[in-house]
């Protein structure tokens, strides 16, 4: 997943970079690093997956409330 596909992702499930550092238990400014073209670093390929997962239909009880 690219940042940009990343960041597509979030703002599908409408989610904020803060909220989805909660649910992943991340730092909103790293959510933002992995959005980022200008970051060398790849998104994290957890929390990839664990975005595809909610594209899919998996809601965690973070994202119910």
């Amino acid at each position: 997943m690219t940042p940009a596909d990343f960041k597509e992702a979030r703002r599908k499930l409408g989610l904020s970079a803060a909220a989805l550092g909660h649910i992943l238990n991340t730092d909103p400014r790293t959510i933002r690093r992995w959005e980022s073209d200008d970051d060398p670093r790849p998104v994290n390929p957890i929390a990839a997956r664990a975005m595809q997962w909610m594209l899919d239909g998996f809601r965690p009880k973070e994202m119910t409330k």
